[in-house]
């Protein structure tokens, strides 16, 4: 079992994709800077809404068929996820919402 929201999403992200294992973590990355977050305390709520908002467009360049389809399916199972780790408990969705308006 993965240890962070950050693993997990990118260990689904390599399984269901044809990504590497460091581009998948690197898109992840990408994606999660330009929300202002750090991968190692991403709540999974917040990991949700980056995949609904951000991640699509950083899945698209990559040439990954469907990327909204992909990113709901894996939004929908980072709610689901149980951390391991020592997970920081984060903000709420709608501050993730305010923080991507200001971007």
């Amino acid at each position: 079992m993965a240890e962070t929201v950050f693993d997990f999403v990118a260990d689904e992200l390599e399984r269901r994709t044809d990504l590497e294992k460091l581009e998948a973590r690197g898109t992840i990355r990408l994606a999660l800077k330009s929300a202002g977050f750090n991968p190692r305390e991403v709540s999974p709520d917040q990991m949700a809404v980056v995949l609904e908002q951000v991640m699509p467009g950083e899945l698209r360049p990559r040439g990954v068929d469907k990327p909204e389809a992909l990113c709901g399916e894996l939004a929908r199972a980072v709610k689901a996820f149980q951390p391991t780790g020592d997970e920081a408990v984060g903000v709420s969705p709608e501050d993730v919402f305010r923080r991507l308006a200001r971007s």
